[in-house]
């Protein structure tokens, strides 16, 4: 499956990076998978220790110092027996989680201890070209990796001859489940900036209960998430009536993490889906700013996160950009539901709740829906071909 956020950068070669992940999921050994936890143990060690030294010798200095994963391994000889990278890596994340800290600590919060109970243990390894070969490359039944060997994988789908593997990432779920994200670097060719027409244009209107409402006046077909989730109430139910701690209780929790896998799985695929259907479907696609995180917290009761349109938004805008058509993000503030997109009269006294209403200065009978996504797509036009021009 792709990343979310592939990057993209730009060589000195006149060509652009392109980086896409794949993500397997493995099946190691017992003796492969007791490494594989070995590793996520001393990475999270170090990862704590690193961070209280830090705070110990700011609190007696004043200065900020991250000291290297060399200065550990006397004392901590476990971390002798796993790969220096992930080791070497977790210095860098922390290095990294500072900068961003101090960049803008309004959107970045200060490096936290990390628990074996968080759930979130992954680590990182760099394919290294040898004479011999690369360090980690695919094959028909699974992965070859340092310190692990051959680990059995379900090798859904095949990365292109001239990709070439830079890291993998292993990871386990809350299920228990091991996986693989690999991340392939490719260059390719800058595509052609379009120039986007109005009936080339689609503008896309926020909904609670329908995901989105295009300026056409249409919604996608949404998976089946609702039902999952009353499912997932029902078992969340029965897992309150058992005793913690018994054979029942710790089977219906991890009937509930699978569960909560599937939900994560329906939504992600449908991302996809319907952002690769739009992204090829039009030359330019037009959406609003709208903080999804406030409005979830307006509407404790609403659901605004369970189908995931921010994630949806970052889909869209990396699938336009590589074939050069437009993402365009106009302003939350710009009254969208208030304007009429047929004379341009904005109705101040307009009620939120109102499904439809009609306009006082032509008299057209509107939407509300349909006509906010209208004036989404004639309003982000209108500033993106500005924008072109004073470019």
């Amino acid at each position: 499956m792709a990343a979310d956020r592939p990057e993209r950068r730009q060589p000195q070669d006149g060509k652009a990076k392109q980086y896409n992940v794949l993500k397997f999921r493995l099946y190691p050994t017992q003796e492969q998978a007791g490494q594989i936890e070995k590793t996520f143990g001393c990475c999270r060690y170090l990862w704590n220790k690193m961070l209280a030294d830090v705070q110990e010798f700011y609190a007696a200095t004043d200065m900020h110092f991250i000291p290297t994963p060399a200065k550990y391994k006397k004392e901590a000889p476990f971390l002798c027996d796993v790969d220096s990278q992930p080791l070497c890596n977790v210095h860098q994340n922390l290095r990294r989680a500072f900068m961003d800290f101090f960049r803008a600590p309004e959107s970045f919060g200060y490096p936290q201890f990390k628990t074996k109970k968080s759930g979130r243990d992954s680590y990182m390894v760099y394919c290294r070209q040898y004479r011999t070969g690369p360090s980690i490359y695919l094959t028909g039944s699974g992965i070859q990796m340092p310190r692990l060997g051959l680990v059995p994988a379900n090798i859904h789908k095949k990365p292109l001859h001239w990709w070439s593997l830079r890291f993998v990432t292993i990871s386990k779920t809350a299920s228990g489940k091991y996986m693989c994200a690999a991340t392939f670097g490719c260059g390719v060719r800058e595509s052609e900036r379009l120039t986007p027409a109005r009936e080339r244009t689609l503008g896309l209107n926020f909904s609670l209960k329908r995901f989105y409402v295009d300026s056409e006046g249409r919604s996608p077909e949404l998976p089946g998430i609702g039902a999952s989730r009353e499912k997932l109430a029902r078992m969340q139910q029965k897992l309150s009536r058992m005793e913690p701690g018994s054979n029942n209780y710790d089977q219906q929790l991890q009937k509930i993490r699978l569960e909560h896998e599937h939900i994560a799985n329906q939504r992600r695929d449908f991302i996809h889906k319907e952002s690769r259907r739009i992204a090829n479907a039009w030359d330019a696609v037009c959406v609003r700013d709208t903080d999804l995180v406030e409005l979830s917290q307006k509407l404790r009761q609403g659901g605004v996160m369970d189908y995931g349109f921010g994630a949806f938004r970052g889909c869209l805008k990396y699938k336009l950009e590589r074939q050069g058509k437009a993402y365009i993000v106009l302003d939350r503030l710009f009254p969208a539901a208030k304007t009429c997109n047929e004379c341009g009269y904005v109705n101040g006294e307009l009620d939120s709740h109102r499904k439809s209403w009609t306009c006082p200065g032509c008299g057209a009978q509107l939407a509300r829906e349909i006509n906010t996504a209208r004036n989404i797509r004639d309003m982000g036009l209108e500033q993106y071909l500005t924008q072109m021009e004073n470019s």
